[in-house]
């Protein structure tokens, strides 16, 4: 058996897709957990409460960890360190091996340009101090030898079938579909990685299912070479067949917007990752398994196809 805590987000829904390749059991875990695949074994589950998150990973041989909360700080502070504790204690006690997908804000600021695995952890935001503590609360438990994990890092993702969590799919893709402007976040001329879902899950599940994976961070698989905010949205404007209207939005407006919508006020302390080049290296893994990224142009593609070949 092979969990998911967190399905039915978009690193989960891929997951599960790639899952079948190494295992025909296959649990899904969220607060309303719906099929991926016609087996998958559906299980309701709170993870901030201990006894849930223990039934949840009961049997397992591999627990994954996709679960995504509310873009909050104080709901981050509040419930991340709990969750962490709670799953990795449900390993400990059950011997399951841990998959734990990460994201890059636990990095400093300067290491951005070219984030690595060895990249310096000593964030400045509040959101990457969460991050960066419980992804030590992780490394610790299986340095310890408490647990068997690692941890599977994301740049900013897009993919087909996203709504509301891919920064490319809400600012680019869903108003240029509309024949509205794109937006963009902070300046269009910094390069930006962005890591293709579909890739993702893959590249997760393969990690979760090799044994001299674990003990290690790794980089999931990322086009190497990223474009510009500003060449991305000329080439996703010309798929549209529209002209490539945008707007940047710098850190004073996203200020100014968060006042009345919350998301864009939690947005503020994560500008810097949009005022200089944003690229995640991914060598470590692409040296270590056959399983190469899509390039950036294939990636857009397959959305035009799979999500606006209608419109």
């Amino acid at each position: 058996m092979q969990t998911i805590l967190g399905a039915g987000g978009t690193i989960g829904i891929e997951l599960a897709k790639a899952l079948p390749d190494y295992t025909d059991h296959i649990r899904l875990v969220s607060r309303n957990p719906t099929k991926v695949n016609p087996e998958d074994q559906l299980l309701p589950a709170d993870l901030t409460q201990a006894d849930e998150v223990v039934r949840a990973v009961q049997g397992s041989e591999v627990v994954y960890l996709t679960v995504g909360l509310p873009y909050n700080t104080r709901v981050w502070e509040e419930t991340w360190p709990i969750i962490i504790a709670n799953v990795i204690r449900a390993c400990k006690d059950h011997q399951v091996k841990l998959v734990f997908v990460d994201n890059v804000y636990m990095y400093h600021p300067d290491s951005i340009v070219s984030m690595t695995e060895e990249s310096p952890v000593a964030p400045i935001s509040r959101k990457g101090k969460v991050r960066a503590e419980i992804a030590d609360m992780i490394m610790n438990a299986s340095t310890s030898g408490e647990i068997e994990a690692l941890i599977a890092r994301s740049a900013d993702f897009y993919g087909p079938s996203i709504r509301n969590v891919s920064l490319l799919t809400e600012t680019v893709f869903k108003p240029l579909s509309e024949g509205k402007k794109a937006q963009c976040l902070g300046r269009m001329e910094v390069k930006h990685s962005f890591t293709y879902t579909p890739d993702a899950g893959k590249a997760t599940a393969l990690l979760g299912n090799t044994p001299d994976a674990f003990g290690q961070v790794w980089h999931l698989p990322t086009a190497s070479n990223p474009h510009t905010m500003k060449e991305l949205i000329e080439f996703i404007a010309k798929e549209f067949d529209v002209k490539p209207k945008y707007q940047a939005a710098n850190k004073f407006l996203v200020r100014l917007i968060g006042l009345f919508v919350p998301t864009m006020k939690e947005m503020v302390e994560m500008m810097y990752q949009y005022d200089r080049d944003y690229v995640f290296i991914s060598d470590k893994f692409e040296q270590q398994f056959d399983l190469k990224p899509t390039s950036y142009l294939e990636g857009i593609k397959e959305i035009m196809q799979q999500d606006y070949q209608n419109q």
